[in-house]
């Protein structure tokens, strides 16, 4: 295996957009296994070819600064270990920041999401066509190779668009510029056998870290982990929480109506360009994510805490059923946030930015509380692929333990006949089912109310305990984009 890469290119990349973004500590990243195979861009002594390296050189080519754009991100999230949203974020909000129009920003996010979707099986494939691994002190070349495999693989983008820009982006960095021909030989490699190359990818072995493979065939079986991986390769879907008339906003916006009552769309418009947003009428919300403020049963004038609120869908849904909610998150940036979407949505929540710990049962008692508690978010990577990359097991075992702590803290907050929802978006046993085993087995106070087929309009998503468990395979439709839901787990609990 190749040595690891330093990171060069975020230092690159900063100098060529004058833009600062936010950069945690890193470790280095795995580097590429080398294989067998001919390269076809190295001279049999093994030294790059020569070429002129100008790194002040820029193309006027039609795509070309959101491929820029794109391959910083992927070494943001690969080097840096920033996730994918924030580091797009810190791109727009920086002053000197490069100024790209909404297409290719948009181009940018789609080609870093198909790239780090699909990266395993990317750097498998690259592999096979470097004999040597990836070359020491080729500045982007990695991240041009990255994210050109991707869209010649995994897009509908010209080849010879993904493979000239990513040529060109190699001659202008001053360490990959030596090269260029040999990513231009590896890509055409690669659309030469694109078609016997895709059929061998496991999505379960390649497409997902060993460790998080291990834990999925354990508590799932290898054949639900296999199609749990083989869902979260596809494109995400788009799910909108209405107000009322779900039937109706289907309709208009070319949509399905889901049998847990939300909407599902096939469009890829700007979702605010859709009709009823600026008017309120809907919200985005994985189905998923909206099952457990449905499945709390929220009353009209019920007190009712949100913990770890933001953004804000299952705020939007209990106000939306009359209760007096009360957001609670300690980061006060996220709840503007929150505040925004709900006067978008002409809601009204009380909001307070507070760590959860600091809430005292002499100050605040609920009829119900809504745990949606900080985890892996194993259960989003289709939507978040950066997180596949991103979490480590010890993640998850520190993430249990402060689970543990916030549900004893949850349970105090409670009424003596209140009740109380924990959610977590993880597929990890440790942080959902594990979890209020332990809870009950603590405290023996409360129960679980099991929650009903009836209630979420899937009978596949109940566990034998009266749980949601959902899974990114569930819901199977021939379309992708009409497929899955992300991966929840959900429980209910009341005093015994």
């Amino acid at each position: 295996m190749a040595p690891p890469v330093k990171p060069t290119f975020i230092k690159e990349f900063k100098q060529r957009t004058g833009s600062k973004p936010v950069v945690k500590s890193a470790s280095a990243k795995p580097a590429f296994a080398s294989a067998d195979a001919n390269t076809g861009g190295t001279p049999k002594t093994g030294k790059p070819r020569q070429a002129q390296a100008n790194p002040k050189r820029t193309s006027n080519a039609p795509g070309h600064p959101a491929r820029v754009l794109a391959a910083a991100a992927i070494a943001a999230v690969l080097e840096e270990r920033i996730m994918l949203d924030t580091w797009f974020e810190s791109q727009s909000a920086a002053p000197n920041s490069v100024k790209l129009e909404l297409r290719d920003r948009a181009l940018a996010r789609s080609i870093a999401l198909a790239s780090l979707r699909n990266l395993g099986a990317i750097r498998k494939i690259l592999a096979r066509f470097l004999v040597k691994g990836m070359p020491r002190k080729s500045g982007t070349l990695e991240y041009n190779l990255i994210t050109g495999a991707a869209q010649v693989l995994y897009m509908d983008v010209p080849d010879h668009a993904a493979v000239d820009i990513a040529v060109e982006l190699c001659r202008e960095n001053r360490n990959a510029a030596a090269f260029a021909a040999l990513a231009n030989a590896v890509l055409r490699n690669i659309i030469r056998g694109r078609d016997t190359l895709l059929a061998e990818i496991d999505p379960l072995h390649d497409n997902t870290p060993p460790w998080i493979a291990k834990s999925w065939i354990a508590a799932y079986g290898e054949g639900t982990a296999r199609a749990i991986a083989t869902a979260n390769s596809a494109e995400p879907t788009l799910d909108l929480t209405v107000k009322s008339e779900a039937s109706h906003w289907a309709a208009k916006l070319g949509g399905i109506v889901l049998p847990t009552g939300s909407v599902r769309l096939l469009t890829h418009e700007a979702i605010s360009d859709l009709e009823g947003y600026a008017e309120g009428a809907w919200w985005v919300q994985d189905a998923a994510a909206a099952l457990p403020a449905k499945v709390l049963q929220a009353r009209p004038q019920e007190t009712i805490a949100d913990l770890c609120a933001a953004p804000g869908g299952k705020t939007a849904q209990l106000a939306l059923a009359g209760a007096e909610v009360t957001a609670f998150d300690r980061s006060k940036e996220r709840l503007i946030r929150l505040h925004s979407n709900l006067t978008r949505l002409k809601l009204r929540a009380d909001i307070d930015a507070i760590d959860v710990f600091d809430l005292s049962p002499q100050t605040y008692l609920f009829d119900a509380i809504l745990l949606d508690a900080p985890c892996s978010a194993s259960g989003t990577m289709r939507r978040h692929p950066d997180v596949t990359w991103l979490k480590q097991p010890e993640d998850v075992r520190l993430l249990a333990l402060m689970q543990a702590k916030m549900l004893d803290k949850a349970l105090s907050l409670l009424k003596p006949d209140g009740r109380l929802v924990y959610c977590v978006c993880s597929l990890q046993p440790e942080e959902g089912p594990a979890q209020i085993e332990a809870l009950l087995a603590r405290n023996p106070k409360f129960k679980r109310v099991p929650i009903t087929a009836d209630e979420t309009g899937l009978a596949e998503v109940i566990t034998p305990e009266g749980d949601i468990r959902t899974l990114p395979c569930h819901l199977a439709n021939e379309n992708p984009r009409l497929s899955g839901l992300d991966g929840f787990f959900v429980s209910r609990l009341a005093r015994a």
